[in-house]
């Protein structure tokens, strides 16, 4: 029981001002560990009716490894793009550098019980649809139906359809998020198809829809 308390404990993060971030929640850990790191905290607010991202990274030093907690109830359309400038201004900081710090998610691996972390330090993201791709794979909000190259393929299918089709050269794979899924949806997602990183020798995109 006492166990289970600190694993709560985690899952709540609460700051200084009593404010929790409900971290996403998996059954697997890609990472359990990450030294050397700094927080950075991306909170679930209301003002009226309108849903706000507010970011907290007052305790990130530049030379560190990055761990993003974000609340899993936010929409992409607001997460992404504080993520993109946190990202610009870590990959633009020339006098304290280090090109060894990574970023990475936080999330819950409820089956382990324990933090987990997902990188995405290559990871580049844009607002809109790539114009051009050899693989455009596209994930809609709360949908089993994903579209492969505008193919329509139910979800449990995606990695079998791909591993069927016929490149001649490995494809340049762009993922595509419809931009009102929750924070939690996708790393959900990011989790069942990691595999398809290893498509993607080069920098790897992501779109938001």
């Amino acid at each position: 029981m006492k166990y289970l308390t600190l694993i709560i404990a985690f899952l709540l993060f609460s700051c200084a001002t009593k404010e929790d971030v409900l971290l996403p929640k998996s059954n697997t850990s890609i990472i359990k560990d990450v030294q050397d790191h700094s927080p950075i905290y991306i909170f679930f607010r209301t003002e009226g009716k309108d849903t706000i991202a507010d970011v907290n990274r007052k305790n990130s030093i530049i030379s560190t490894n990055w761990i993003f907690n974000i609340d899993k109830r936010l929409p992409l359309r607001l997460v992404i793009p504080e993520v993109i400038k946190l990202q610009e201004k870590k990959r633009g900081e020339k006098a304290h550098k280090n090109e060894n710090a990574e970023n990475y998610y936080s999330y819950a691996d409820s089956l382990g019980k324990n933090l987990a972390f997902m990188p995405f330090t290559k990871v580049f993201y844009a607002i809109g649809k790539p114009a051009t791709g050899d693989l455009v794979i596209s994930f809609k909000k709360a949908s089993n139906i994903v579209l492969v190259n505008n193919e329509e393929v139910k979800k449990e299918e995606v990695l079998e359809h791909i591993g069927r089709i016929a490149f001649f050269v490995k494809p340049k794979v762009y993922l595509l998020f419809d931009k009102n899924m929750s924070y939690q949806e996708y790393i959900e997602t990011k989790i069942e198809f990691r595999k398809l990183d290893s498509y993607n020798d080069e920098i790897p995109k992501e779109f938001i829809f």
